[in-house]
């Protein structure tokens, strides 16, 4: 089996795509491409004489009938700097290799993140764990905004002044905040990188795991355009209905009023106004 090279991916190697106001994302290695999806789900030894409308069938088939054994011969190295707490809902998808930053070995940058005015939002009243549309007024804004930076000021100099007296890193770093950003390298094969950003990318995520999961979709795409576009068509763009969804459906579909109540109510309604998507 040939080693493969795609020029779209060799282009953006080592390329910052910036995310939030600090953070970032880099394609570090690649192993493989859409060929090698193919290579893989055909067993053999070249590309042969099969065209590329023949690949992308062979590539739509595999992902809309949920074949992903193939999908796992392609690996991606990513270098990533993010907020801790971004990185501890990254660590939850337990399917990847990484190699973090270590507060014991190395000092930590006195890097924070400060969020843009227009991303402070009030708690959502129907949502545990999402913020309210409802926007916040401007000196609201302003009073989260210097708490946060005086805060992590703060933090940052008892940080400091505690490696200064000799203190064990490992101990000085323990008072510094969620928002001090951390960096790793991240591999991860085309499969479970798919399931990573259909949950990442899900308008249900938080705003700023989102974007990290745009700038990774992003490269992503240049690596395998083609597994990327059925990924995009039967899964991300995609909507599966519950069995108590299908039961409204049915409901629906026979004249009668659906008898969801609650968040379910409000995602199905969603998903049948055709929203239910990524923004």
């Amino acid at each position: 089996m040939a080693h493969v090279i795609v020029p779209e991916a060799e282009a953006i190697l080592d390329k910052e795509f910036r995310v939030l106001d600090k953070g970032f994302v880099r394609l570090i290695d690649y192993l493989g491409g859409d060929s090698r999806i193919v290579q893989s789900a055909r067993v053999s030894y070249g590309q042969g004489t099969k065209s590329v409308r023949e690949d992308r069938a062979l590539i739509d088939y595999l992902m809309s009938h949920r074949h992903t054994s193939p999908f796992e011969q392609v690996i991606l190295t990513f270098h990533c700097k993010m907020p801790i707490f971004i990185a501890r809902q990254w660590i939850r998808h337990r399917t990847a290799r990484i190699n973090e930053i270590s507060g014991r070995y190395s000092i930590m940058e006195d890097e924070f993140y400060v969020p843009n005015p227009d991303q402070i939002k009030f708690q959502s009243k129907d949502n545990r764990q999402g913020r309210a549309e409802e926007e916040v007024p401007v000196k609201l804004r302003q009073k989260v905004l210097d708490i946060l930076i005086n805060d992590q000021k703060s933090a940052y100099t008892s940080y400091g002044n505690l490696i200064e007296d000799g203190i064990a890193r490992e101990l000085a770093r323990i008072n510094l905040p969620l928002s001090l950003y951390t960096q790793w390298y991240w591999q991860i094969d085309l499969n479970n990188l798919f399931h990573f950003l259909e949950l990442r990318l899900d308008y249900h995520a938080q705003w700023e795991i989102r974007q990290y999961g745009k700038a990774i979709a992003k490269i992503t795409r240049a690596v395998a355009p083609l597994a990327y576009k059925a990924f995009e068509t039967h899964v991300l763009n995609a909507v599966s209905f519950s069995g108590k969804e299908l039961s409204a459906l049915r409901h629906q579909l026979e004249g009668k009023e659906h008898n969801l109540k609650g968040i379910h109510k409000t995602e199905y309604e969603a998903k049948i106004a055709g929203i239910y998507q990524n923004d």
